[in-house]
């Protein structure tokens, strides 16, 4: 989640409270509106659950738009 959170400073120019609402609002957002089986493994992929890629790796290989590399 603190990944995610200095990605969106860096975007916006907000300061760290503000981000950290704007993500957990997302990650309510999401895990509200996906299928049972994915939102029930969000806040582990925003905790850092898998160990060596990033939230947004992660997030696009459960939802299947991850590019081969």
């Amino acid at each position: 989640m603190d990944q995610v959170i200095r990605m969106i400073q860096d975007r916006t120019g907000i300061d760290a409270d503000q981000a950290r609402t704007a993500a957990t609002t997302v990650v309510g957002f999401l895990k509200d509106k996906l299928p049972g089986p994915i939102a029930s493994q969000v806040d582990g992929v925003m905790n850092g659950g898998d160990g060596g890629s990033s939230p947004m790796d992660r997030a696009g290989d459960m939802l299947g738009k991850r590019e081969s590399r």
